[in-house]
């Protein structure tokens, strides 16, 4: 068992450090670290600084504010206080406000402009220089479009408020009533708070695994700084950082959202009482964002704006996926593959972790177990039925001088360096080299080891892993002469002779972070935050910009070989990382509290602009042997993941799909309505990269008024209407689901309606092999017929489904479809050539008179695929009727008296209606209508 030992450092902070003995199971430290944490730190926190005062202030020319603000008294504690501080603030947009506090003498590290693309502040001297030259204007407030910020001169603090409604967002100000202190700002510690009104729910701070919900809890820990440890560990520092949250309150039920970025990539602490929030960082500067929403898709459309737009994905990567660590050779992919053929399970993607490679070398390939000759006439057997292969790739490079790809990394002079020399760590390969994505010899060095693989195998995606960085050992290291290392059993566990690095105050720093949850040393498992990147950069700056830095040099890359829209899943992640790849909540366990967990880490990637994003369905580390029923219902609920992916550890037993009767059953159903929601998951796509919508979001998304689902972390929508309720406890055959106000639709049966009034909790049966999956009102849902791949599924008619709110006399639906040659680089319209298709669908009931059409923005690359709408669904109507006319293009159709018109009573599974009339679903068949042509259709209701 690896367990912690508990010892206290000479400034009072706890300190835990790994050892392997009999002693407190890491569970048990994690809680008791926790409470040690917070209380240490509640004692200690209003004693750290007195703050700054205001000496200067200017608005400049741009309308953006230059200010100087002085240390009031100065103290050791955690360091020296920075004497001159520079504030600057300018509303950027309408709806974004920026604040950056930094040295006003000194330049300090932030987020690499080049890496983050944005506007730059001026040069600290221009502000001073500028703030020289004119007397201080002392203005009560700067007032933006929305967003007004106020400040206190002595001691200093600001306040942003909304301008429609007077509402405080952030409140820096320091007094009695709440437990923080002043601005305080060193070299290795700074420290800001934030009031929070009491109807404040927070979401975000990431990566956690959330036992508690997506909504954040009160005194849980919130530690951001990238690292490698299992996600089964709850309230800990996960691979990710996102020092981002949304803030929603709902006032008089009214609902206001609105966002705030601490854009820093140092680790820090974040506080979070319920009634205020603080930031305990551990080096760069305070540069904030505040995003004015008001609704939460607001925020997160005003979020990427700033940090980039989501990557578009190929259409393929929509598919289900298929994974193991330990398939062992050609064959044992080949056998997969044509299992899920034989039990007609839909399959689109099959994966290799490092199975593939000779050694666990990247860009390598086993000479016996996957020898190029064999592997390729496999990829030429699944691309001629459209399914794809993707393989990993770990950051460390062996350090093996017969291996060509480290021998050009050393001519290159592209590794990480320590003491001058490339730093040493241990990685399933061994010793390894970790490349310097900072460098930009490294990108292109990268660049070209992906291009030479990809000459040897045509691979359609990579996978990047182990890039927080992850390392087996931790200090100082070298391998033991006539050792083999790494042990073939246990090759996670370190080998070499290590010394620890603790004589660096980047090491060493005078704050501890609850890294890892148990404050561990800041280069336990990883890099020494010591080590050097490009140009001086210190790990200890840039260690949670690896995953980021890795992908888009990965990005890049695959742009220039495959001339197309690359495929990339990561690990680690950082603000903007949504912009380059998708994500996998990483190395969870097979058991129904990861099941849960994995909706809420989900929910959590779309508010982080990482909308592509799923977890290991089944789980990867498999803890029990009675794993089919968890399997069943994770299969239910992974279907409906962004990606979908069936992945297990090496030590695991296998879990593909088909292995059980009942759970190929559950995926036959779960996957089937996927591959026919294609087409709609695929315009959510389009949406999330030209807006940053979530692809799945929690309901308060789309009824934030509705303050029920502002903890709600068991149901999710995949975008604003389609509600997936999944059974998330064993032995449990119902779920006990909420509907917000209106009328839904069970996707797998139309006909069976719930109608909540003002919103209610429904018990819903769900037997082993059913989802409950739910289409709210006013809205027209596009569908496809399915297939076994996404290429064949594409290439069926459309239906649509259209939702009124039951027995509706007077109502409208609307919805809208996006389809394009998804190896395009770019997903876009307006560019002259067929190559994309967009309509927005309407209905509308008056009265009697039910009416369905579209408007087609771009239509030609729909015509040239010759796609066509067979069926229409009309749900909630008071009656049936017979059509009237269906026009296409403006003329009338040919294919009326062909048209089969059904007409199905619908079944109420609950009413909370007025005594309503029985209502119907009116479907017309064999329409023949041609999707990128106009079309309208219309009928009288008939009682």
């Amino acid at each position: 068992m690896l367990c912690y030992k508990y010892h206290a450092m000479h400034d009072n902070t706890p300190q835990l450090l790994a050892m392997f003995s009999p002693c407190i199971p890491l569970a048990t430290l994690i809680f008791f670290s926790c409470i040690l944490h917070f209380a240490q730190q509640a004692s200690t926190s209003s004693f750290i600084g007195q703050g700054y005062r205001l000496i200067s202030i200017q608005i400049a020319p741009d309308a953006a504010i230059h200010a100087l603000l002085q240390v009031k008294q100065t103290n050791n504690i955690y360091g020296a206080d920075i004497p001159l501080l520079r504030f600057y603030a300018k509303h950027e947009t309408e709806n974004r406000l920026r604040v950056h506090i930094t040295d006003a003498k000194n330049k300090r590290w932030e987020v690499p402009y080049d890496l983050l693309p944005r506007e730059q502040p001026p040069p600290i001297k221009q502000s001073i220089e500028f703030l020289k030259k004119k007397n201080s204007t002392w203005v009560s407030e700067y007032s933006g479009s929305e967003l007004v910020l106020t400040y206190t001169p002595d001691p200093f603090s600001f306040a942003v408020t909304r301008k429609s409604n007077g509402d405080t967002l952030f409140n820096s100000t320091y007094d009695d009533s709440h437990p923080f202190g002043p601005l305080v700002f060193k070299d290795q510690y700074l420290e800001i708070s934030t009031k929070l009104s009491k109807d404040a729910s927070l979401y975000g701070l990431g990566e956690h695994t959330q036992p508690h919900g997506i909504k954040l809890n009160p005194n849980d820990p919130y530690t951001l700084f990238t690292t490698d440890i299992s996600a089964f560990n709850v309230n800990a520092d996960l691979y990710g950082s996102h020092p981002v949250y949304m803030d929603l309150r709902n006032e008089g039920g009214k609902a206001y959202a609105h966002g705030v970025l601490l854009l820093n990539s140092n680790g820090m602490d974040v506080f979070y009482t319920g009634t205020s929030l603080t930031y305990k960082v551990i080096g760069g500067v305070l540069d904030f964002y505040f995003f004015a929403g008001p609704s939460p898709l607001n925020v997160v459309d005003q979020y990427t704006s700033l940090i980039g737009r989501p990557a578009p994905m190929p259409y393929w990567a929509f598919g289900f996926h298929q994974c193991k660590f330990g398939y062992q050779n050609v064959s044992v992919i080949e056998e997969v593959v044509e299992n899920y053929q034989k039990a007609k399970i839909p399959l689109d993607v099959i994966w290799n972790d490092d199975d593939h490679m000779d050694g666990a070398k990247d860009f390598t390939l086993h000479p016996v177990n996957y020898p190029r000759s064999k592997l390729l006439k496999f990829l030429d057997k699944i691309h001629n039925i459209g399914m794809k292969y993707v393989v990993i790739i770990d950051p460390g490079i062996a350090v093996n001088e017969s291996y060509e790809v480290y021998q050009r990394g050393m001519a290159n002079d592209v590794f990480i360096k320590h003491d001058g020399e490339p730093f040493t760590g241990q990685v399933w390969p061994g010793a390894v080299y970790f490349p310097d994505f900072l460098n930009p010899k490294t990108v292109s060095w990268w660049g070209d080891e992906i291009r030479r693989f990809h000459e040897l195998v045509p691979v359609d995606g990579l996978w990047i892993d182990m890039n927080e960085a992850s390392n087996f050992c931790t200090g100082k290291c070298r391998i033991h002469e006539g050792r083999i290392c790494p042990n073939e059993t246990q090759p996670w566990i370190c080998c070499f002779d290590c010394r620890d690095i603790t004589n660096t105050k980047w090491d060493n720093p005078p704050y501890k972070i609850n890294a890892s949850g148990v404050h561990a040393p800041l280069g336990s498992k990883t890099i020494a935050t010591s080590a050097v990147h490009y140009n001086g950069v210190l790990e200890y700056d840039a260690h949670s910009l690896y995953g980021l830095s890795e992908s888009i040099a990965t990005h890049k890359a695959l742009l220039d070989i495959q001339k197309k829209r690359p495929f990339i899943l990561s690990r680690s992640t950082y603000v903007g990382s949504g912009k380059y790849v998708a994500h996998w909540t990483g190395d969870i366990s097979s058991r129904w509290e990861d099941l849960r967990y994995s909706i809420i880490t989900m929910l959590n990637f779309g508010i982080y602009g990482i909308p592509m994003v799923g977890a290991d369905i089944c789980g990867f580390f498999i803890t029990f042997t009675d794993h089919e029923e968890l399997c069943n219902r994770w299969i239910q609920l992974g279907a409906f993941y962004p990606f979908s992916r069936d992945h297990a550890d090496f030590n695991s037993p296998r879990q593909e799909l088909y292995l059980w009767d009942s759970v190929a059953e559950s995926a036959r159903n779960a996957l089937g309505m996927r591959y026919k929601l294609l087409p709609y998951l695929y315009t959510l796509n389009y949406e999330a990269h030209v807006s940053g919508a979530p692809i799945a979001r929690p309901l308060f998304f789309s009824f934030p008024s509705y303050v029920e689902c502002y903890s709600l972390s068991t149901q999710f929508l995949l975008g604003k209407s389609l509600m997936i309720s999944p059974v998330l406890e064993q032995g449990k055959a119902q779920v006990n689901a909420l509907f917000p106000p209106g009328t839904w639709y069970s996707l797998f049966d139309l006909t069976y309606t719930i109608v909540s009034k003002e919103g209610t909790y429904v018990t819903l049966d769900a037997p082993l092999n059913v989802v409950n999956v739910h289409l709210y009102q006013n809205v027209i849902l596009p569908m496809q017929q399915g297939g076994m791949v996404t290429k064949e599924a594409r290439t069926t008619p459309f239906n649509l489904i259209v939702t009124f709110p039951a027995g509706a006399n007077d109502g409208e639906a609307t919805g809208n479809l996006f389809l394009d040659d998804d190896e395009l680089q770019e997903m876009k319209l307006g560019s002259g050539y067929p190559i994309a298709t967009y309509i927005d669908f309407h209905a509308t009931v008056r009265e009697e008179t039910v009416k369905v059409w579209s408007q087609v923005v771009e239509g030609e690359f729909a015509l040239e695929k010759g796609w066509i709408i067979d069926k229409i669904s009309v749900l909630g109507l008071n009656g049936g009727g017979e059509l009237h006319t269906i026009m296409i293009d403006g003329e009338p159709s040919t294919y009326v008296s062909n048209v089969k018109v059904y007409t199905t009573e619908h079944k109420y599974l609950h009413d909370e209606g007025d005594g309503r009339n029985n209502i119907e679903m009116v479907e017309f068949e064999s329409l023949n209508i041609p999707l990128g042509k106009n079309f309208s259709l219309s009928w009288k209701m008939t009682y």
